[in-house]
């Protein structure tokens, strides 16, 4: 279990959920982690706890990424202490009001994205830089969605960010290839994550949405963490301007009953 031995890595919004999984994974494979959060030092802490566990050294650090000067800031302190990092995990988001355009409020659709947008470009930029100074390779993942392609009403604001975060994604592995820079995005579809805790806490709702899932249940972090190890390991050194869904078949079924 050494795939990313003596790699450091930081990822963003990894107090709970697949940022959490992906930091443990990461550190079972022998990298050392920055964990960050928003709100939850707690969660965050828990993190850490588990990364130590597994003898890997980590530090956590509060960061709203949607905040250029904190993004600087939360670079500046990891790379004190840890030298260099040769992996980023864009992870951190915020999830859809509920509200359609016509009545969502100007403040909620800026708020997605700067933090899901704004806040992948903030950490990429900086972590292109270090990576260029230091003479190229690493890794980038992003944590995008299926609704990078799938939409629903009442999202306007996560879908429009995760599909942009796509076409980030694919220009950047045009613009680093040559670097050595992979950079490629995760797409989950229904993960048993905070971002989906009422089908956490309520199983009738749960089922009621496995429903619509072609594998009929939901994903697990941990699934996607797996996948996150192989794109942050040499593995994925041919691999570049992907997107990666795990959604339990849930983006075939696109145009399906029309």
């Amino acid at each position: 279990m050494s795939k990313l031995n003596g790699k450091t890595a930081l990822i963003t919004g990894s107090d709970s959920g697949i940022g959490q999984a992906t930091a443990i994974a990461f550190a079972q494979e022998g990298a050392d982690v920055v964990i960050t959060y928003h709100t939850d030092k707690e969660g965050a802490e828990e993190t850490l706890r588990q990364v130590e566990q597994h003898q890997r050294k980590g530090m956590v650090l509060q960061v709203d990424v949607s905040d250029e000067q904190a993004v600087a800031q939360l670079f500046d302190k990891a790379l004190k202490e840890f030298g260099t990092l040769d992996i980023l995990v864009n992870n951190a988001a915020v999830n859809g009001s509920g509200a359609r355009v016509a009545d969502m409020e100007t403040e909620v659709f800026d708020r997605a994205i700067r933090t899901n947008l704004y806040g992948t470009f903030f950490c990429s930029r900086r972590f292109i830089q270090h990576r260029k100074q230091q003479g190229g390779k690493g890794k980038i993942i992003n944590v995008s969605s299926v609704h990078e392609e799938i939409v629903s009403a009442g999202t306007a604001e996560y879908c429009a960010s995760k599909a942009a975060i796509r076409n980030l994604t694919r220009t950047l592995a045009l613009e680093l290839a040559e670097d050595g820079i992979n950079v490629n995005n995760i797409c989950p579809g229904m993960i048993l994550t905070p971002m989906n805790q009422e089908a956490v806490d309520d199983h009738k709702v749960r089922k009621e949405k496995e429903e619509n899932i072609p594998m009929k249940r939901a994903g697990k972090p941990e699934e996607i963490a797996r996948l996150a190890v192989f794109l942050a390991s040499s593995d994925s050194d041919y691999v570049t301007g992907s997107s990666y869904f795990m959604d339990g078949g849930l983006s075939q079924l696109m145009g399906q009953g029309a």
